[in-house]
């Protein structure tokens, strides 16, 4: 029989008046990030920031990024853990800002869900407020979008996109890194929110493990292990700069350590890491031993216990080491530049990891 009423928005599986419950919800996470460049509140179709306050510097130049957390996601949805998963958005985005020396600005939002649940929207927008107020920056905006028929009704996704500013003369990469340099390595949280499709993988379909199990290894279930919010390194990065002389950072995420720190090392020069120098944590042992995975692919897929690098003057080291101990920031000298040989390439790793 055809459908004797009239169709409308609600029965197409989008609840406008849940929408506006969850935005009412998150209002008091959004304004506890808040700078005083931020201007109007949240509900505006944008996001306002005072581009005054950049008269202070000569030449500004403005950095952008974009990113997801990828398949951790469904991590939190089995766990209905919703609240730390903003945590990993806001160091995805912020930490890859902060790379190349620039200070955080503002950070907008995008979650997307098969359904509308106030709280869930709510709890995971706190997260990311409460990474926000982590990396120093503001989130002025952003969209909660309702696909029913496309996500099912508990499966979400999320993304962000952060701007920060830097002083040209200030900008940090490969141009300033010389031979004699030191890297010294900062240590992750954890396997931060990169490589879940291997873990997954891995854990779940090779091993057979479920999140309520208890790992002794690990010293908490496996779920708690693999929800640990990522480590946001932005404002420790950003007093490094103050105190010492930076030439580059990397911020290691998909690929590996020795890719992500090979885009910061220019033509000519050599970056050697000394896995010796550190023991990567439990996690990176049972995901490696559970799959049988090979150390090489381990590590260009996972963080192996180093979620940031800096690339220093050797004379800078122990200026570095203790501003981020000082922090709180786990770190170590992991290896050095040189000049680049006949047959080696921008990044890798030699020896064995310490027991």
């Amino acid at each position: 029989m055809p459908q004797t009423t009239g169709a409308s928005y609600a029965s197409a599986g989008v609840d406008i008046e849940a929408g506006d419950r969850a935005v009412e919800l998150m209002k008091e996470w959004v304004k506890k990030t808040q700078r005083p460049e931020v201007l109007g509140g949240l509900g505006g179709f944008a996001g306002l920031f005072d581009a005054s306050a950049l008269k202070r510097y000569e030449r500004p130049l403005l950095a952008s990024a974009t990113d997801g957390v990828g398949t951790k996601v469904d991590i939190a949805r089995q766990m209905g853990v919703y609240d730390t998963i903003g945590h990993d958005l806001v160091a995805m985005v912020m930490d890859d800002i902060v790379v190349c020396g620039a200070e955080p600005l503002f950070m907008t939002d995008y979650i997307c869900v098969g359904k509308v649940h106030p709280e869930r929207v709510a709890a995971i927008v706190k997260g990311i407020a409460e990474g926000c107020v982590l990396a120093g920056c503001a989130l002025v905006g952003g969209e909660t979008a309702e696909h029913p028929g496309l996500l099912g009704p508990d499966d979400f996704d999320v993304a962000g996109a952060g701007t920060g500013v830097v002083e040209y003369d200030r900008l940090l990469g490969a141009d300033r890194i010389r031979s004699g340099d030191a890297v010294i390595a900062m240590a992750s949280s954890g396997l931060h929110s990169n490589g879940y499709s291997l873990v997954r993988h891995v854990v779940f379909d090779r091993a057979g493990m479920t999140l309520d199990q208890q790992v002794e290894e690990l010293g908490r279930t496996l779920g708690e292990e693999l929800l640990e919010p990522t480590k946001i390194y932005s404002l420790d990065c950003l007093a490094l700069t103050r105190t010492t002389d930076v030439h580059a950072y990397s911020h290691i995420t998909g690929g590996g350590l020795a890719a992500n720190l090979a885009r910061v090392i220019p033509d000519g020069l050599h970056a050697t890491v000394d896995r010796s120098t550190w023991t990567p944590g439990a996690i990176f042992d049972l995901v490696g031993k559970a799959g049988q995975v090979e150390r090489l692919e381990l590590e260009k897929t996972l963080n192996m216990g180093v979620g940031m690098m800096a690339v220093v003057p050797a004379e800078s080291v122990d200026a570095a080491l203790t501003t981020l101990a000082d922090r709180g920031v786990e770190s170590w000298v992991a290896g050095e530049i040189t000049e680049r040989g006949a047959h080696t390439t921008g990044a890798e790793l030699v020896g064995d990891y310490a027991k």
